[in-house]
């Protein structure tokens, strides 16, 4: 059986929206009036946008860090060569 990828699974909004449903059926089997009912399901699913909403830029984040990274090896294209040809390829030219 294979590992468990827990970040995938805590950003389900499947997830939340079932944890959603049962919070609201317990709140009703203990007798909490409406609107402490329908807060906590708001709350519930409004935590559960956030931590997914997170997770997922996250997640587009590394992947376009990967792909700079791939793109530009192992250095920024922001940083400075040392090479004299790229500097005035890049306009850093020598004042006679």
């Amino acid at each position: 059986m294979g590992k468990i990828d827990w970040k995938r699974k805590l950003s389900s909004r499947k997830l939340w929206a079932a944890a959603a449903g049962i919070v609201t059926g317990l709140a009703m089997v203990f007798g909490l009036d409406e609107g402490t009912i329908s807060s906590v399901a708001g709350a519930v699913v409004s935590l559960a946008s956030v931590v997914t909403y997170i997770m997922t830029e996250g997640r587009v984040d590394a992947e376009s860090a990967k792909k700079a990274v791939d793109v530009f090896g192992s250095h920024s294209p922001c940083q400075k060569s040392d090479d004299p040809a790229s500097s005035q390829a890049e306009g850093d030219y020598e004042q006679t």
